[in-house]
C-alpha cells in the first residue's frame, strides 16, 4: 500500500508567485538543453508588473552556455525593465534548484532585494529565497563604485 503524495511545500504567500511559476514552467520547455538534457525556466517580475522569460541555452562550446536566470534578466534589461521584483525558477530535481554562481552575481547587479521562487518540475517541492540569502557577502555596483572613490582620491 502507497502513502498519499505529500502536498506541495509552500511558497511564499504573493499573489504573483504562482502565476510566474506557471511561466516558468511554460518556458523550460523551449529549453535548448540537448547536453545536459536538464531544462530551465525562469520568469520574472518588475516593479512595473512586466514578465520576463528565459530558458537555458546550450552549445556544443560549454563555456558559451546561458542559463535561464540571465537569459530573463537580458531580456529585462533589454526592454527597459524597471526594478526587478520577483523571480521564479524551475528544473527538475528532487529539490527546487538554486541558480549558479554567475547567475547569482548577476541577480546581485541587477534584482539585488528580489524575492526568488524556485519548484520542481513535478511541483511537488518548493521554497521561497531572495538574492541576499543566494550571495551573502557578494561584491556589488558599491564596492567598485568604493573602489572607484578611493583612486581617484589617490590621484
Amino acid at each position: 500500500m502507497t502513502s498519499p503524495a505529500k502536498p506541495p511545500e509552500p511558497i511564499g504567500d504573493t499573489a504573483h508567485a504562482e502565476a510566474l511559476l506557471a511561466d516558468a514552467h511554460a518556458v523550460r520547455s523551449h529549453a535548448h538543453a540537448p547536453y545536459s538534457r536538464f531544462p530551465v525556466g525562469a520568469a520574472l517580475r518588475d516593479e512595473t508588473g512586466r514578465i520576463f522569460t528565459g530558458c537555458n541555452v546550450e552549445n556544443a562550446s560549454y563555456g558559451l552556455t546561458i542559463c535561464a536566470e540571465r537569459v530573463a534578466l537580458g531580456s529585462a534589461v533589454a526592454a527597459g525593465a524597471g526594478d526587478i521584483t520577483h523571480m521564479a525558477i524551475v528544473a527538475a530535481g528532487t529539490k527546487p534548484v538554486t541558480p549558479c554562481g554567475a547567475c547569482r552575481q548577476v541577480l546581485v547587479e541587477l534584482a539585488p532585494t528580489a524575492t526568488i521562487y524556485l519548484q520542481t518540475a513535478d511541483r511537488k517541492h518548493s521554497r521561497t529565497t531572495t538574492t541576499a540569502e543566494l550571495l551573502p557577502g557578494s561584491f556589488s555596483r558599491e564596492d567598485l563604485a568604493a573602489g572607484t572613490q578611493e583612486r581617484t582620491q589617490e590621484a
